[in-house]
């Protein structure tokens, strides 16, 4: 995922070795510090991202995020794809586990059966994200983005890169005014769709962490009245 992202605009560490259980990067100079100027940067360097297309969502190959494989099957319905590779399978891999109550796993899928569709309503063509923006993974120098690591790479809408930002705060309002300059952010989103598509890392969470994960999944339905 890093090397194909090291073909974008994005910053990456360069790969010097890999291996199923070892992963050899460059180093990156980084001292954390990261104003508004540095989130400017951010967004433009997404923006970037996000202008590579595809015909269709998913990837070549399944992919990570965190431990946790995300399957990409090529498919055209952006809403399909969220439905069954995002939010139903994560749901269930984090039921299998124990971390998720039956109760809520039927309402993700009453959720992708019924009212997702109008929820999203038009999206975007098929973008690439990088799929795991948060504060640990924004290597920042200086002031500006120096790398960003630990890509959960695939073609989607790039709303949903938008969302896991506010999830976990990564970048703030300088972030989003210059991404909106580069790529109008469609009405709706903060109101909406933000909520919506943070289920899938809420999902991922509970999987990984269970705590108090399934309750903010559950808090999220609610709002979304399913």
């Amino acid at each position: 995922m890093l090397r194909d992202l090291a073909r974008t605009p994005c910053p990456v560490p360069r790969v010097l070795a890999c291996e199923p259980d070892l992963l050899v990067i460059e180093y990156v100079e980084h001292d954390g510090r990261l104003g508004p100027e540095g989130q400017r940067h951010a967004a433009e360097i997404l923006a970037a991202i996000h202008a590579h297309t595809s015909e269709t969502y998913g990837y070549p190959y399944d992919t990570l995020i965190g431990s946790l494989v995300q399957p990409n099957p090529p498919t055209h319905d952006w809403v399909a794809f969220f439905a069954d590779h995002r939010l139903r399978y994560m749901a269930r891999l984090a039921h299998e586990a124990g971390h998720l109550p039956t109760r809520t796993l039927e309402r993700i899928d009453r959720l992708c059966a019924g009212p997702l569709r109008e929820l999203v309503g038009p999206c975007a063509p098929p973008a690439l994200i990088h799929g795991d923006i948060w504060s640990g993974n924004v290597l920042a120098h200086a002031g500006r983005i120096a790398a960003f690591i630990d890509p959960a790479i695939y073609f989607a809408d790039p709303e949903i890169e938008l969302a896991f930002i506010r999830l976990f705060g990564t970048f703030g309002e300088a972030f989003f005014d210059r991404y909106h300059e580069l790529r109008p952010i469609r009405e709706g989103f903060f109101e909406v769709r933000s909520g919506l598509y943070n289920l899938y890392p809420l999902l991922v969470h509970t999987r990984l962490f269970a705590g108090s994960y399934a309750h903010a999944v559950e808090r999220t339905l609610d709002r979304l009245a399913v």
